[in-house]
């Protein structure tokens, strides 16, 4: 199972965790000398218009396949954030980054932000919160726990639980899904971050109808 177009539909639930598989060498997009300098142009027009860009280090995937024990190997190597910042549709790299979202529960409801209007995807839609971008060398499980306390003030409860993984085609990223348990303590009412402008506890049956499209197809794993 790839990021190939026929696959990008596909979810693969978890019974047990992803494993990572890192390549030794970093990736850099095999395309003309042209198209990587059109990158450096576009990546300075996106630093201009917004300079909370930051040229760090993301996992670009390989290759995604289930082990055949309830879990599944993401072949992964280390490459630079711009490459995957700069894509749309009609300039794609290939470069396919690794990410995580977190389903948090508390109370029997579900944790949900607004994204800002300020990010780079799914502007002014709902999403299940948290979310990031796996940085080399951290642990999936790890990025997602920080991520919860960064973006909602809320700490976690016991350890962060694999669920599945999936192919975002809007994003052109895979995420690990993980499972979050939330503590009682604390409201995250009145936060705004740049990641969101707006974050509430919502009912499962009850969640807004402008969800972006990965959190449309993350309902059925609530």
């Amino acid at each position: 199972m790839t990021g190939g177009s026929d696959n990008i539909s596909r979810c693969i639930r978890l019974r047990r965790p992803a494993t990572l598989s890192v390549m030794d060498e970093p990736h850099v997009p095999d395309v003309p000398a042209a198209k990587l300098a059109e990158v450096q142009w576009r990546w300075e027009a996106l630093c201009r218009d917004n300079p909370r860009y930051f040229d760090g280090r993301v996992y670009h995937v390989l290759g995604v396949h289930r082990n055949g024990y309830g879990g599944a190997v993401i072949h992964v190597a280390d490459c630079a954030y711009r490459y995957v910042a700069v894509q749309n549709d009609g300039f794609d790299l290939g470069v396919r980054h690794l990410g995580v979202k977190g389903i948090t529960i508390r109370d029997g409801k579900v944790l949900l932000g607004r994204r800002a209007m300020t990010v780079a995807s799914y502007r002014g839609l709902w999403e299940f919160a948290p979310a990031g971008v796996v940085e080399p060398p951290r642990h999936p499980a790890a990025v997602v726990a920080a991520e919860l306390a960064e973006e909602t003030g809320l700490k976690i409860v016991g350890e962060p639980t694999p669920i599945a993984v999936l192919y975002d085609e809007t994003v052109r990223c895979w995420e690990i899904i993980f499972r979050l348990t939330a503590e009682n303590a604390g409201s995250t009412g009145d936060r705004v971050t740049d990641e969101y402008d707006e974050i509430v506890w919502c009912e499962p049956s009850g969640l807004p109808p402008d969800l972006s499209p990965i959190a449309r197809r993350m309902i059925p794993l609530l």
